[in-house]
């Protein structure tokens, strides 16, 4: 005990120096007199008799009529219609769905409308959200105007006889008094709302001044309206330079880098204090000609190793065009980053070493210049411009220029590109001839006449970009930002995306909701198809989040399955295909692993016709209708829908076998 208190030195005065403490009894300063008392207290014993005189007297007692009960249980049975969802017996699709449209309705009508209305109007209009809320304002509006109705009704008109004379000469005509009978308003919990707009109808008192006198039976009067997506368009850019993505492809050393650089010091994109810098750290470690490369590789290792290992970016503009550069690698080992960057493209620039020796290693067998040339094809580029460089190592022969020529136009062709769509360039990356201004040099100004690389650049076509399709956002890459949330970059393919947008994150169907955009590095409020974006994203987990996720419409969402059928064309494969086939797919900046199931039919290369059914393998430059099926449910779309998200390619080895068109989705 004592270890714990100090009893020995403890003083009473020191516990009990105040008066009320339980169990003390305290003294009250006034009393009560016995008749005052017998006033306040109630006495059982004093009504006793009465009470039984007058059950005596009544023997059959009436319960009262409750009027209140239909009233008092209105409410009750409001809260227990509340619907629960788990009980509609929906699919996660359809229940993704109409939790999206019920967001959107709440942002829209806040608490006006209780939920199982809001649910039963969504389902009745097969989840499309204008349409339900275009009937619940109308079913609003149509309450309104019959509350008008009643309150605008003139006063009844009462007649009251006169009371019997007693006079006879009182007037016997009857009286009419008109009597203004105000209308029931329902009891209103909250504070009086002034119905009159003049200026001394507003409240004048703190509490008569609360903000629930704003909320109370309210429906916003500024409802989000469904902007036209072209109109939108055209508004935003309609006075804006259009936006050309343009893939920079080739052999490894062709001189993608040195050409791109070069042009970008040209046009005055890079400072000279930039170029300097440059010129002097490449002296340093001996590679000089490596310095307009490096205004693209801007990485250590990339640098050292004198090779693009990841897609460059950079921009500069035309009489007519802003045009963004994707600078992608040439090397084998980095084919998958130059898919992710082609997909990412409008058109191509092909560069080719004239170099003898160099351009057939590229050319054949096994070099990149092929391979290239066919990855892009596939992925929908059909606008190609060859930059014959180095040319100035041949003293800019003619000779050589067609002999390049001669085999790339064939090889091209069969690859699907128009002659009318393909554009051949001499010029070189290191000296900058024919890059901006026209040629100087005597050699090439005796035999070519045509545009420099910049004219030609200009004179590309812009796609048409489909703002008006639902949502669909390639990620294919996610960073944490400065601020909350995190961020995903990628390319819409599909219509247009607002700040503040709700969007659905598939395969894993969470919503997010965009908190900022930002296009080439510039803040911007919208952004629409064929732009790269940078999206910050709040209400998902950046761990749930992976490169080659769609973000999809809410409503319209796009498809995720783990099985489609796909029309392929073979390039050359070592081993014929046969069922069971195992394969990497390539579908924008997603690699999965795959099979093909099944092979369904072999096809005419030209005509599409069945040439036989259920082949047993598939050979060199075939043409078949097959099953393929991932190792787990990604984000696809039929060509027919949406072809940036309907292509795939399919690699083995390191080596790209087949590419395809997908052309039927399976429900899995």
């Amino acid at each position: 005990m004592a270890r714990h208190r100090n009893i020995r030195n403890r003083r009473d005065s020191d516990d009990y120096d105040y008066d009320d403490v339980y169990g003390h009894s305290v003294e009250e300063d006034s009393c009560l007199s016995p008749s005052d008392t017998s006033q306040w207290i109630y006495d059982r014993s004093r009504n006793h008799h009465a009470i039984s005189s007058f059950l005596d007297s009544h023997d059959d007692i009436q319960e009262e009529v409750e009027e209140d009960t239909a009233e008092q249980t209105g409410p009750a049975q409001e809260r227990r219609e509340s619907t629960d969802i788990r009980n509609l017996a929906l699919t996660d699709d359809e229940e993704a769905k109409l939790l999206s449209c019920l967001v959107e309705l709440r942002d829209i009508l806040g608490d006006t409308v209780s939920e199982n209305v809001l649910i039963q109007t969504v389902l009745n209009n097969k989840f499309d959200f204008a349409k339900a809320l275009d009937e619940i304002l109308n079913r609003n509006k149509n309450k309104d105007k019959e509350t008008e109705k009643v309150i605008s009704k003139p006063p009844p008109v009462v007649l009251i006889e006169s009371a019997k004379p007693v006079i006879t000469n009182v007037d016997k005509t009857p009286k009419v008094i008109a009597i203004n009978v105000e209308p029931k308003v329902g009891i209103i919990k909250g504070f009086k709302v002034e119905q009159d707009g003049g200026p001394g109808s507003r409240p004048q008192t703190p509490r008569d001044q609360s903000p629930a006198t704003e909320r109370i039976n309210q429906i916003p009067s500024k409802v989000k309206e469904k902007i036209d997506p072209n109109k939108q368009y055209s508004t935003e850019r309609g006075s804006e330079k259009d936006h050309l993505y343009i893939v920079v492809i080739g052999h490894v050393d062709a001189g993608k880098s040195t050409l791109m650089g070069r042009l970008l010091c040209e046009l005055g994109e890079v400072s000279q204090r930039t170029l300097h810098k440059y010129e002097q750290e490449s002296k340093k470690i001996g590679k000089q000609s490596f310095m307009y490369a490096w205004v693209l590789d801007e990485t250590g290792e990339e640098r050292v190793r004198g090779i693009t290992m990841d897609v460059g970016r950079a921009q500069f503009e035309t009489k007519s065009k802003k045009v963004i550069i994707l600078d992608a690698p040439g090397h084998a080992d980095f084919i998958p980053n130059m898919i992710t960057g082609a997909g990412q493209a409008d058109v191509a620039l092909l560069v080719v070493d004239a170099t003898r020796g160099e351009f057939e290693s590229g050319f054949e067998l096994g070099g990149q210049t092929r391979e290239h040339a066919l990855l892009v094809r596939s992925l929908g580029i059909s606008q190609l411009t060859v930059a014959v460089n180095k040319l100035d190592t041949t003293n800019w022969s003619e000779e050589r220029f067609n002999e390049i020529l001669k085999k790339l136009k064939l090889f091209l062709k069969q690859a699907g590109f128009k002659e009318s769509d393909v554009t051949f360039v001499p010029c070189s990356g290191l000296t900058g001839e024919n890059l901006v201004k026209p040629p100087t040099e005597l050699e090439l100004c005796k035999w070519y006449k045509g545009p420099c690389l910049l004219d030609v650049i200009d004179q590309c076509h812009v796609p048409v970009r489909p703002v008006a399709k639902p949502l669909r956002i390639t990620i294919n890459d996610i960073f944490k930002g400065t601020g909350t949330g995190f961020c995903v970059a990628g390319r819409i393919e599909n219509g247009v995306l607002n700040k503040g947008d709700k969007v659905l994150v598939c395969p894993i169907k969470e919503i997010a909701e965009v908190k900022g955009i930002s296009i080439n590095d510039l803040s911007s409020n919208v952004a629409f198809a064929g732009d790269q974006v940078s999206v910050t994203l709040s209400g998902v987990d950046i761990q749930n989040v992976a490169v080659g996720f769609v973000l999809s419409d809410p409503v319209q969402q796009v498809p995720v399955s783990s099985r489609f059928e796909a029309r392929l064309v073979v390039f050359n494969v070592r081993v014929p295909i046969t069922k069971g086939y195992p394969v990497l797919i390539h579908h924008q900046s997603l690699v999965e692993s795959a099979n093909i199931v099944k092979l369904k039919a072999l096809l005419n290369k030209s005509t599409g016709e069945v040439l036989k059914k259920k082949p047993r393998c598939l050979g060199n430059n075939s043409v078949a209708v097959v099953d393929i099926e991932v190792c787990r449910p990604i984000c696809i779309e039929r060509y027919k829908d949406v072809k940036e998200l309907g292509r795939v390619m399919l690699r083995v080895a390191g080596v790209t076998i087949a590419a395809g068109l997908i052309t039927d989705i399976y429900n899995t």
